[in-house]
This record gives structure tokens, sequence and C-alpha cells, in this order.
């Protein structure tokens, strides 16, 4: 069952859970304005115990620096709590500032939720962030 985190003129990101993982959808620009609204969201689901991220960018038509900002602040909190975080549904264009900034391989991005859901989250799977793991 999907549940709102937040709703306002600029933004909605709703949660659902699916085999062991948290599945954060955006809708909306995650911006200067916005990305302090899904930081704030994720640090209250992380207090309410909930460990294994994904993060669904589908629905996202723009992202800035910032936006890629609260990713890697998100990124850090959820490592403090020995959980995972996979970047999902990301159009070409945020790809590309993924790229342009260096950090495409310091996370797990796969083209949909459904896929990154596939597999059950596995503890620390950070420990290594922001330098991929040798596999």
């Amino acid at each position: 069952m999907r549940t709102n985190i937040i709703r306002n003129e600029s933004m909605m990101a709703s949660y659902d859970l699916v085999n062991g993982w948290t599945v954060v959808e955006v809708d909306g620009d995650l911006d200067a304005h916005t990305s302090p609204l899904i930081r704030e969201a994720v640090i209250k689901l992380l207090e309410d115990g909930h460990r294994h991220f994904i993060l669904d960018l589908g629905f996202v038509p723009f992202m800035d620096s910032m936006g890629l900002g609260v990713i890697v602040a998100v990124t850090k909190r959820i490592r403090e709590h020995e959980g995972s975080l996979r970047i999902a549904s990301v159009s070409g264009r945020i790809l590309k500032l993924f790229d342009l900034s260096g950090m495409r391989e310091s996370y797990e991005i796969c083209h949909s939720s459904e896929e990154a859901t596939r597999s059950a989250p596995s503890r620390g799977s950070l420990v290594h962030w922001p330098h991929p793991s040798s596999s």
C-alpha cells in the first residue's frame, strides 16, 4: 500500500514496501526548493526503522546539483544505519548528471523499481560507498 510522505504544489513523494525495500517514488523536480523535503522524508523513514531504500526517479523531469547533493546526504545517513540504496527509473537527462558528476559508478542504478526490488537487500551494502566494491 503506497503511503504519501510529501504532498505540496511542487512535489509529491510516496513509499511502498516491496521485498524488504522501501521504494520512495518522487514526482516533481528535485532541486534547491524540493531537495530538503526529500532529505527530511528519508530521515523520518530511517527514524521509523526503514533501512533499505530504492529511490525511484521515474517521475522527476528535472534534477540539479542540489538534487544530487540530497542523494549524497541521504546515502550517508542510510550508510550510518547499515542500510542500502538503489536508484531506479532514471531518465537519460538525469543519468547524464550522474555521469558528469562522476557519481554513476558510486550507485547501483536500475532501469525500474521492479528490477531494483527483484533481489532482497543486503545489510551494509554501502560499506564501500562512495567507491564501488570490486566484483
